[in-house]
């Protein structure tokens, strides 16, 4: 019988052994007492299992509100898995099983879930992305990273006014422009208007050129506005279409996929409510997993010395997540990390240090727009700098016989970065 597994941080005033039983019985089979159905047999059938307890430490004060007390919080690391039979491979139920009403338990102080393991089921019967990586290169006609950037204003630019700025950032030979998280469907910039003055732009620009430039155009919406979304983007010639994978949940990137024949570049707007706290929440290397599996082909992953507040380590541990095989055996459903958030040339070759390929989004606002020479120099630059990485060549002395890749090193500071 296949199972899939989720490891939990877990903090309990009753101890930590205590509140994975509890925990286990919630999940699956139990309430707060012993039913009469609930047979020793169903239990060892669907119940779920205890696999791993593990006691990390203890705390005089709860990290969380809770009604049980305590004199000592103890804290550890529980592993817990269930029969797949108990679901099937199914993302939404998956989801109420192993981040469901675990996180209201009194017996249970704080809570976080930091790993889920899958067997191949989930791979075999979910889609997965439908580009990916290579699919991605493909159609943008790039072997390296892409160099990407993001329309700002994030809103209050006409669909006129953003196509201008696209036709600047397509002559400056970017790879891929993408709209902000906020900017889909208003009545300033109407989706619809949006897409024909940014097509007609790129069109053009690959009629003169032979590139197309790879344009997100977020279409984030119920899921039947979506679907006639992604129809016109296929019939406007766009190679790709963003969604805000959050807000529109599992079920709706997964009927997205199954309609679109797109790319599907997943936003995590609303993310920090999963991952500020250390105490509850659910890590990204969770999340990604299901993403993909329900069919996103890139996904954020913030930035190396980023303006937000994970570290380098969590960032370099999410783009890497988002390369690996995404269950135990079946399709490895790899998807594409974009890297964003402050980013310029400094932070290029760490970024490909982490993954250790070319395989990824790189998106730059200010550290192209921003470049002392112009955005086409400051596109310049950072291809300067992908190619040093590749190469081994240390960015500095790479500068000095590339002009426009010295003067990004000049006006953007060195940030601090810690990996």
């Amino acid at each position: 019988m296949q199972r899939f597994e989720a490891v939990y941080e877990i903090e309990s005033p009753r101890g930590i052994a205590h509140a994975a039983e509890v925990l286990a019985g919630e999940q699956s089979t139990g309430t707060f007492v012993r039913l009469a159905l609930e047979t020793d047999a169903l239990r060892d059938r669907s119940g779920a299992r205890i696999e791993a307890v593990e006691i990390t430490g203890t705390s005089g004060v709860p990290a969380l509100p809770s009604r049980s007390r305590g004199e000592v919080y103890e804290r550890g690391r529980v592993t817990i898995s269930w029969p797949e039979e108990n679901i099937g491979p199914s993302l939404p139920n998956l989801m109420a099983t192993v981040a469901g009403n675990l996180f209201e338990l009194a017996d249970i102080s704080a809570l976080r879930l930091t790993g889920l393991t899958l067997p191949e089921s989930f791979a075999l019967d979910n889609p997965g992305p439908r580009f990916g990586a290579e699919g991605t290169h493909r159609l943008a006609g790039v072997e390296g990273p892409l160099i990407g950037t993001i329309i700002k204003p994030s809103v209050g630019l006409s669909a006129d006014e953003t196509a201008a700025l696209v036709g600047t950032l397509a002559g400056a030979g970017i790879d891929f422009i993408k709209d902000d998280e906020l900017q889909a469907n208003g009545r300033y910039c109407p989706l619809a208007q949006r897409v024909d003055a940014v097509m007609r732009v790129l069109n053009d620009h690959a009629d003169r050129t032979g590139k197309k430039v790879m344009y997100a155009f977020n279409i984030t919406d119920e899921i039947e506005a979506m679907w006639r979304h992604a129809e016109m983007l296929e019939k406007a010639g766009a190679t790709c279409a963003m969604v805000s994978v959050i807000p529109v949940g599992l079920s709706g990137l997964r009927a997205l996929r199954d309609r679109c024949a797109l790319p599907i570049h997943g936003h995590r707007a609303g993310w920090g409510l999963f991952s500020r706290s250390p105490h509850i929440g659910i890590a990204f290397p969770v999340w990604q997993k299901l993403w993909r599996l329900a069919g996103a082909d890139h996904l954020h992953v913030n930035g190396i010395a980023n303006k937000f507040t994970e570290p380098d380590e969590v960032v370099a541990e999410a783009a890497r997540a988002v390369q690996a095989p995404v269950c135990t055996g079946g399709p490895a459903h790899g998807a594409m990390p974009v890297f964003s958030s402050g980013q310029t040339v400094w932070q290029m070759a760490p970024s490909r240090r982490v993954l250790g390929n070319d395989d990824f989004i790189f998106c730059a606002g200010g550290g192209i727009m921003s470049h002392p020479g112009g955005p086409a120099a400051g596109v310049i630059a950072l291809r300067q700098a992908a190619d040093a990485a590749r190469e081994g060549v240390e960015i500095t002395e790479a500068a000095r016989a590339q002009p426009e890749l010295a003067a990004a090193l000049t006006a953007f500071k060195r940030p601090e970065i810690l990996l």
